[in-house]
């Protein structure tokens, strides 16, 4: 064999060849040195940078090593590091015990009473000791200084949240006896409960809404990111504040739920912590039952720059990890997937050995002097009050980066062979008395038999230990949580000459509703009082809408500044980022910049300061990308502004089908705190901007506004100040058609359409000798909701007929009635029912999918120009007048045969 095989030979060798266990325990003992010679704080410091140093020496070597994201499946914060329990948890377990019975008896009972009203009872059971560890030692109220903390609570646990209301005495024993039963409670004059977090439906109560999963991790984030905004504005002190999130490990699936991941750790967002129930269990199995959640989470965040926290373990399991010297139980647990891990939750202590501890004579030998029943006792972290308080102090500790807490628990916990880990515990709504029983019994819980067939609900005297302990806890934390304030000092609001003379006086000056908007937004900006409250947000589309004059006048927020100079550094339209910016520039995410905009719109709410965002952005990747999100923000009682750009199917014509809106006015006329406009001329725009702030920041209504604008220049009128109020209401006379015409024909426009209606007049006037008169519809929404108040009190006989203010409005005109429309036929029908009794209503959208090509192309396309507005008119007047040729010949032979008899 020659020299250079040999050479192979020896590196094949060494490739192979094992460490050397002495030289491996030499590096070990150098570490230890070190973190001995330096002390805890400093030797971890001094130990960092050594391995740093090391990594990149090696990486320089050509050496492609890389740490592994996850560490092995114990807990972060060993023992040695773990400061000694604050509390007394001898009443805590107590306290933890009563709660899980109301928890459990509420839904019980709920669903004796009425078998469909459902109700979740697993959730609750494996996140009460994650609660309970916050609610106990971490969460700070509304009396604290600088103020309270904001949870995020995981919808299922709702429950258990009214149950430890109802010992604070915030929730009757009658509210939590209507769980599920809002509408029979209100009858009865009892506040009823929701089924979820729900602000609307309780607004003294809840803040965030978080029943539709993924919405409330990115909404927490973006709610942490505005904190800070606030802070770094001058406007409000948020440091010693904290978010805290809890959320199940089925929900990180959803895309939502991991959006803003990055965003927390780039900009640093230490006051935000997640705490991931990992009950390993969804709605119909495993979340992951060939791997481990755990691992796939942590390795997930950690990658994302968040600090993670495993806690897994209960402190029953310290002594068998202090005498494995060999590591079996940890190699064991890097063997065992999720799948098995619930059949192990499932089952009691005999099974645990002979399934698990069984696995090798090592495992064997370190539980040989435990019984079954002590088997059984060993918990999981996230039931062990002493392992989540070191998970949480930690948390709280870190300094520079979020970090999130996950938490093994077992779902369904203590319910018993009928619902801990079972797969169908999700859906268990009812157990029966012996299940109750055991219940009782294994929560050690002081009520007969009686009262547990009864599920009665259990409430310790005042003066007992518990509830003395429980009212002194949230004491000394600031008060009770959640609760709900529904006011912040208001606002005022400049004049509209003020903010929008410009577009009241536009007198033909050629702009579009977005130029308009723009203008008027910086005239508010301006604005001693209210400017320094506004909040600008965009998701990467400032230049597309004409803002990036906004860049220089109020700044991009930015936590850091402008660590670099701009490309564009010299033009007066500079990117420039600034930490007291205005501006939140949210980059191509529409979901950040509503969950953005729903901190900033309920600031009034949750920080007892009120801001008015407006959000501007493509209509079409509103409430049809994000309309979810938009309705979490309408539940929490939002106020500000959505401003829907480049709206209606024909404005935005080369872009096409994915880019053009024909629908968002119909998703926003369902929710019930949506005042929602498309406004044709700049004046309309300003008065609707003008009213809305007034009624958020000053009336402070819990209302938000959706405008649609275009970005097609017009002639813009004036407008006059006696149609300022039907403007509001939905509908003005534009402009009177010839009275000396013997056809009249009332034409409906609005939005990006009005101007091929304006040019439908003209041609019927001067081509046809039609009378025409024009009216603006900016709302639709507006006037068929008044239409349908109307209606009910016609329908409970509180008014002799319907007689709606659109209705009124028509009643005096002559000829049929067309409306046509930038958006799907079903918006102007929505006033159909309102129209007068005999007056012929035909309506024009743009129903369909869009089209690449030219506005007037488009429009031809959709039916919805001029031309289709002149011929809609002809053919309906044509027949409108056979048949009133018809009625007068029929009328006729009428009289002819009477006069004949």
């Amino acid at each position: 064999m020659d020299t250079p095989q040999r050479f192979g030979a020896y590196l094949d060798e060494r490739q192979h060849r094992a460490p050397d266990p002495a030289e491996l325990q030499e590096w070990r003992d150098a570490l230890d040195g070190l973190l001995e010679a330096w002390g805890a704080g400093a030797g971890a410091q001094q130990a960092c940078a050594v391995l740093d140093t090391l990594l990149a020496h090696a990486r320089r070597r050509g050496i492609d090593w890389h740490a592994d994201a996850v560490t092995p499946y114990l807990n972060t914060v060993p023992l040695a590091q773990q400061r000694e329990y604050p509390g007394d948890t001898d009443i805590e377990k107590r306290l933890s015990a009563i709660l899980r019975w109301n928890a459990l008896a509420m839904v019980v009972r709920a669903n004796a009473q009425y078998g469909e009203l459902g109700g979740h009872i697993a959730s609750y059971a494996s996140a009460a000791d994650l609660f309970e560890t916050g609610f106990q030692h971490f969460f700070k109220g509304p009396e604290a200084e600088p103020g309270a903390d904001l949870v995020y609570f995981q919808p299922h646990s709702a429950p258990g949240v009214y149950a430890r209301a109802f010992l604070e005495g915030r929730l009757s024993e009658d509210s939590i006896a209507h769980y599920r039963q809002e509408l029979s409670a209100q009858q009865r004059g009892v506040q009823g409960l929701s089924s979820y977090p729900h602000p609307w439906l309780m607004p003294d109560f809840w803040q965030f809404p978080t029943g539709s999963m993924g919405i409330g991790p990115i909404n927490a984030i973006y709610q942490a990111r505005f904190m800070r905004y606030l802070e770094h504005r001058g406007l409000l002190q948020t440091a010693g504040r904290r978010v805290w999130g809890f959320f199940g490990d089925g929900e990180m699936d959803e895309p939502e739920s991991i959006a803003a991941l990055t965003l927390a750790a780039r900009e640093g967002l230490d006051n935000c912590t997640f705490v991931i129930n990992c009950n390993l269990q969804r709605l119909d199995g495993p979340v992951r039952g060939n791997g481990r959640i755990v691992d796939e989470l942590e390795s997930l965040f950690a990658g994302a720059g968040w600090n993670v926290i495993k806690c897994l373990w209960g402190s029953e399991w310290d002594a068998l990890l202090a005498r494995d010297h060999t590591h079996t139980i940890a190699r064991t647990f890097a063997q065992t997937v999720d799948g098995e891990f619930q059949t192990l939750s499932a089952n009691d202590g005999a099974f645990n050995r002979s399934h698990f501890f069984s696995k090798t004579p090592e495992l064997q030998a370190l539980v040989a002097h435990l019984s079954d029943a002590e088997i059984d006792q060993l918990r999981r972290g996230g039931h062990d009050p002493v392992k989540i308080h070191a998970a949480f102090l930690r948390a709280t500790q870190t300094q520079g980066r979020p970090s999130v807490v996950l938490a093994k628990t077992m779902k369904g916990y203590g319910m018993g062979s009928i619902g801990q880990g079972r797969m169908t515990t999700h859906q268990q709504k009812k157990l029966g008395r012996e299940d109750l029983l055991a219940f009782r019994d294994r929560f050690r819980l002081p009520i007969s038999d009686a009262q547990v067939e009864r599920a009665e609900f259990y409430k310790p005297a005042a003066d007992s230990p518990e509830m003395q302990y429980l009212h002194a806890r949230r004491r000394q934390l600031g008060g009770c949580l959640p609760q709900r304030r529904a006011s912040a000092p208001p606002v005022a609001v400049p004049t509209l000459a003020q903010s929008g003379g410009f577009a009241i006086d536009a007198d033909g000056k050629a702009m579009s509703t977005t130029m308009a908007f723009v203008r008027q937004l910086g005239n508010l900006l301006k604005d001693a009082q209210l400017g320094p409250r506004i909040v600008p947000i965009v998701a990467d589309e400032a230049r597309t809408f004409g803002m990036a004059n906004l860049f220089r006048q109020v700044g991009i927020y930015a936590p850091f500044g402008q660590l670099y100079l701009p490309e564009d550094a010299g033009s007066i339209l500079a990117y420039r980022e600034i930490k007291d910016g205005q501006i939140l520039e949210e980059g191509i995410s529409e979901a950040g910049a509503i969950s953005s905009w729903t901190a900033a719109a309920t600031s009034y709410s949750t920080h007892g300061l009120a801001m008015l965002p407006f959000y501007i952005y493509y209509s079409m990747f509103g409430f049809q990308r994000i309309g979810d999100l938009i309705w979490a923000a309408a539940d929490q009682r939002a106020r500000g502004f959505l401003i829907g750009a480049t709206s209606g199917r024909t404005t935005l014509g080369g872009e096409g089908l994915q880019h053009q809106d024909g629908t968002s006015h119909l998703a926003a006329s369902t929710i019930e705190n949506c005042r929602a406009y498309d406004p044709a001329f700049a004046g309309e725009l300003a008065v609707i901007i003008d009213h809305g702030a007034r009624r958020m920041m000053e009336a402070q209504e819990d209302a938000f506004y959706y405008i649609t604008v275009t970005n097609e220049n017009v002639e813009n009128p004036s407008l006059p100040d006696d149609v300022h109020e039907d403007v509001l209401r939905g509908m003005y006379r534009f402009r009177t058609g010839r009275q000396d015409a013997a056809q009249q024909v009332q034409l409906l426009g609005s939005g990006a359409i009005m101007g091929e209606v304006l040019k439908a007049a003209a041609i019927l006037e001067a081509e046809h000798g039609i009378g025409a008169t024009v009216w603006s519809v900016t709302s639709y929404t507006e006037l068929a909701r008044e239409g349908q108040r109307c209606e009910r009190a016609w329908r409970h006989g509180e008014r002799d007929a319907v007689g709606s203010w659109f209705e009124q409005r028509l009643a005096d005109t002559n000829g049929p009635i067309i409306a046509a429309t930038d958006y799907v036929r079903a918006l102007p029908d929505m006033v159909r029912a309102y129209i007068p009794s005999g007056r012929p209503y035909l309506t024009l959208g743009t129903d369909g999918f869009g089209r690449s090509d030219s506005r007037a192309a488009l429009r031809r396309h959709f039916e919805v120009d001029a031309a289709a507005i002149v011929q809609a008119a002809l053919r309906t007047l044509a027949q409108a007048r056979s048949r009133q040729r018809e009625q007068e010949g029929d009328a006729l032979s009428a009289w002819a045969s009477l006069a004949t008899d």
